[in-house]
């Protein structure tokens, strides 16, 4: 997720690492915080897999920065990874959140219909986050109204994502 994350901030722009951080917080921060111990490896590895390059600008106060820039082997790798996204990026929402948030450097409405197709397909299968024995429960079968709160949003938020994957995907197929 912050690999595809920081291709995909860099796809759009140049950035200094300090606005590279700012951006995928404010995407995924509500989750999990990005802490620089974590985004700079990230960036290290990419860079040495030759997906992104660094150059290096004098600072406005005092030391030098760095701007991170996608090489074209970065840009062809974000579009592989939208265009193939890994099961856990379609069933996870918060990864799924950061391979929507980049779907439109996706070409063709085609591919990026296949992509939608699988979330949908992922949606549309009977599930709970609690079952009787391999039954998933709806919100009404519960007596516990903390579990039947988890339920009844969970409904209300894919019931919003369907009608949204729906129409988007008719936009595109159309």
């Amino acid at each position: 997720m912050l690999e595809l994350a920081i291709l995909g901030f860099l796809y759009e722009a140049p950035l200094h690492g300090y606005e590279l951080r700012k951006r995928i917080t404010a995407l995924t921060g509500h989750v999990r915080p990005v802490a620089e111990s974590t985004l700079y490896p990230a960036i290290k590895r990419l860079e040495r897999a030759g997906l992104l390059e660094r150059a290096t600008e004098p600072g406005a106060v005092a030391a030098p920065r760095h701007v991170l820039s996608l090489t074209d082997e970065g840009r062809r790798e974000l579009r592989r990874r939208l265009a193939e996204p890994a099961e856990r990026d379609i069933t996870d929402e918060n990864r799924w959140f950061t391979v929507l948030a980049f779907l439109r450097h996706l070409d063709g409405a085609g591919a990026q219909a296949a992509v939608l197709r699988r979330r949908l397909a992922f949606l549309e299968e009977p599930a709970s986050f609690f079952y009787d024995g391999d039954r998933p429960l709806a919100a009404e079968e519960l007596d516990d109204p903390f579990r039947q709160g988890v339920l009844t949003i969970a409904r209300a938020t894919s019931r919003a994502e369907l009608g949204w994957l729906r129409a988007t995907l008719a936009a595109l197929e159309g």
